[in-house]
């Protein structure tokens, strides 16, 4: 089933490994075949992955974009994912639905539940915060 993508002027997407920039106005494309594909709101920047969950989507990113080099971005993962894990076991939940898709070479849908390890990272973070004021 094809997918159609409509990006807007100036928009960038990853399709399989390379990077495209669209130009001056909105562009539609058909993709017909199955390929990795990441919109510029979804890719995750090395400079941006400045947390332990936002480097944990920054390493599937890269196994979903970067098949050549996958057993190296699988150690990556499961080294973070040790560390997240044993930091805050409140994060295994997430963390098992999300290493289930890994084992299952289920990238983007990977990429999904990261997206709410991230949300939750980031709650964690304001609460500890907050308490840290209150004290």
């Amino acid at each position: 089933m094809a997918l159609k993508i409509t990006l807007k002027p100036h928009e960038k997407f990853i399709l399989g490994g390379a990077v495209i920039a669209n130009g001056d106005a909105k562009s539609t494309f058909v993709l017909e075949n199955d390929v990795p594909i990441l919109r510029e709101k979804d890719i995750m920047t090395l400079k941006s992955a400045d947390t332990p969950c936002k480097k944990i989507y920054f390493a599937i990113q890269l196994m979903y974009v970067d098949g050549k080099n996958l057993a190296e971005h699988h150690k990556t993962y499961w080294d973070l994912v040790k560390d997240v894990a044993q930091a805050a076991p409140s994060t295994r939940p997430l963390l098992q639905e999300i290493s289930n898709d890994i084992l299952n070479d289920r990238y983007y849908q990977a990429l999904k539940q990261t997206r709410k390890l991230i949300d939750y990272e980031q709650e964690v973070v304001n609460r500890v915060r907050n308490s840290a004021r209150r004290l």
